[in-house]
């Protein structure tokens, strides 16, 4: 029977996201001998300094935590050197220098949430319910000098259902990943590794950087290009789009749970058809019906709540 390799791992990532595989693997007793995550930053009304998940997480198990502002600076170098890991596991974090990303004797390895080669970069997840895939996954890589291009190490696949939010599709992958990056540890660790060169193909899709301008809806889409983006941004950052409502200036609004009806109609794209319980938008091929939405300065609300007390004008349409 092979030795297993006695591994000392460093943790890097720092959202919600990437402690459910820091939690994996101080549930396998791997031995963490650190965590790298992002500095304390300003945040909500108060801007007081917030810690991310994984920091959090850390200081409850009273992990070795450092947050390096340049992850090139001299000082941090010898810090992670000093920690005398073998092995590095990325998880939703920034772009490593190659003197970070070489220095451990197996290597560093990142999970990325999507099937590779497709949608490397930032927001794999979302990307994939917006463009109407019907499957995605996870997959772990060696770290090389580009984005998400290096030898594939494992991956897993999974379904998306024609009503799968971002948000639900996000717990799914950060479940399975957890999985994923212990099956790979175990690999590492039983020298049994074998990788997969990424596969030169023509037709990538990328996992562009999610901005205000790409969340914006534009009622001129076909309806199922809406629905997707829709529920491809729900709840995380959130589609969004100007109200007009008759008189008053265009309010900027949120769309959260929908449901689509295709269905002829005759009304403009973004035209509103409200009732006492109901709010549908005109687009082509049917309506898109808003269960849940949010106003500027108000809380995310049900559609029969907001309609009880907001007025929408015969003329109101969404731009």
């Amino acid at each position: 029977m092979t030795k297993k390799r006695d591994l000392r791992i460093v943790f890097m990532g720092t959202p919600h996201f990437a402690v459910a595989t820091l939690k994996a693997l101080l549930d396998n007793d791997y031995n963490v001998v650190g965590v790298i995550t992002a500095p304390d930053r300003k945040a909500g009304r108060g801007q007081k300094l917030r810690a991310s998940a994984v920091k959090t997480f850390a200081l409850e198990h009273n992990l070795n935590i450092l947050q390096p502002k340049n992850l090139k600076a001299e000082s941090f170098i010898e810090e992670l050197c000093a920690l005398n890991a073998n092995l590095q596991i990325i998880v939703a974090f920034r772009m490593l220098p190659k003197v970070v990303w070489q220095m451990p004797e197996y290597g560093t390895f990142n999970l990325h949430a999507s099937l590779l080669p497709q949608y490397r970069g930032a927001a794999p997840i979302h990307w994939a319910i917006i463009n109407g895939e019907t499957k995605t996954g996870v997959t772990t890589f060696f770290i090389d000098e580009k984005i998400d291009t290096g030898a594939i190490i494992l991956s897993d696949e999974v379904t998306i259902e024609n009503d799968t939010t971002v948000g639900e599709l996000h717990d799914e992958l950060m479940s399975i990943g957890s999985d994923l990056v212990v099956k790979t540890v175990q690999q590492i660790e039983s020298d049994a590794v074998t990788t997969t060169i990424q596969p030169q193909t023509e037709d990538l899709k990328t996992a562009y950087k999610l901005n205000r301008d790409n969340c914006k809806i534009d009622w001129s889409q076909p309806i199922d290009h809406i629905y997707n983006k829709i529920r491809g941004l729900n709840p995380f950052p959130t589609a969004w789009c100007y109200l007009d409502n008759k008189d008053e200036e265009p309010l900027t609004v949120k769309l959260y749970a929908i449901e689509k009806e295709i269905e002829k109609h005759h009304y403009k794209d973004g035209h509103i058809i409200s009732t006492k319980d109901e709010l549908k938008v005109a687009c082509g091929n049917g309506y898109i019906n808003i269960k849940e939405m949010q106003l500027p300065g108000k809380r995310k609300m049900d559609i029969k709540s907001l309609l009880n007390g907001f007025q929408f004008s015969e003329s109101a349409k969404l731009l």
